[in-house]
């Protein structure tokens, strides 16, 4: 896969379709590498009409990692966030936006549709409000504004963000197997198989979990995005599981009600996943929010 020169750091990243097709972004979430889009999801994108572009974020995948940065101390970091104290990442989730809008100068691409998850999604927030003559369309899927307020992950999933990871291969893939039935929600079946098979695939492609503890901290000290969501002008499509344990569907509600415009879709049942029954409704409903641009 090809690597791209961006703000001052290296891109992993691949493309798919036709590069005179609209362009669409795609954004990972937290600690997570950019074949976690699947390419079959990235190939029905493809089909609507879209070029798409999956990368790997910093310091995760194959992309620049801060291994000078060090690893921090994620409980301290959370409860320092906890008593409203400054935190003082080694990089922001600002930096991770102009990473995104970087590799789209690499790629001569004025303007893109852009999509993120969970963490992606803040980035994607951030890159529509921080360079908005850059973005076309915007899709937020299992994210949320930051607002300290709003309802917390629950314990078990909490529990997951701060568990290390196994280091022998074996066990990473089988404790990855259980993590993922956890945050996955309960009206969709869940594909032990196909969970294994994309643990395996990600762990043999580059396991890094320090890179994730460094990425926490950026989404820590990164804040309530509320206040600046408001500027966002472009056609706006938040999607969230009703199921989700990770980033409760009140932050899906207060994203969309924050932006002028926004549609929210709520799948029921769904959690902190993207079931292969439902892309179709995903695939469809992001095809048609940048569809809104030409109208």
């Amino acid at each position: 896969m090809p690597k791209a020169k961006a703000n001052n750091i290296e891109i992993e990243y691949d493309t798919f379709g036709d590069p005179s097709s609209k362009p669409l972004l795609l954004v990972m979430g937290l600690g997570a590498q950019m074949i976690a889009y699947l390419e079959e999801l990235c190939m029905m994108l493809v089909d609507k009409g879209f070029y798409v572009i999956r990368f790997d974020n910093r310091d995760v995948g194959l992309s620049t990692k801060f291994e000078e940065a060090g690893v921090p101390n994620i409980m301290n970091e959370i409860m320092a966030f906890q008593r409203g104290e400054t935190i003082s990442p080694p990089y922001t989730v600002e930096d991770m936006s102009d990473d995104a809008v970087g590799l789209l100068d690499a790629l001569n691409i004025e303007k893109a549709h852009i999509c993120g998850a969970s963490m992606g999604g803040m980035i994607v927030q951030t890159i529509a409000f921080r360079h908005p003559t850059r973005v076309l369309s915007l899709t937020s899927i299992m994210s949320t504004t930051g607002n300290p307020n709003l309802p917390q992950p629950k314990p078990e999933a909490m529990q997951l963000l701060l568990k290390p990871a196994p280091t022998e291969r074996e066990a990473y893939i089988e404790e990855s197997v259980k993590r993922r039935r956890i945050l996955y929600g309960s009206g969709f079946p869940y594909h032990e198989d196909k969970a294994r098979e994309l643990a395996a695939a990600l762990y043999d492609r580059s396991f890094y979990p320090q890179g994730m503890a460094r990425q926490l901290v950026a989404i820590l000290a990164n804040g309530n995005r509320k206040p600046k969501l408001g500027s966002i002008k472009v056609p706006t499509l938040v999607i969230h599981g009703g199921d989700d344990p990770l980033v409760p569907v009140e932050g899906g509600k207060e994203t969309a009600e924050s932006i002028p415009g926004a549609e929210l879709v709520i799948i029921e049942g769904m959690g902190h996943s993207l079931p292969p029954e439902a892309w179709p409704q995903i695939v469809d409903a992001i095809a048609k929010n940048a569809n809104k641009v030409n109208n």
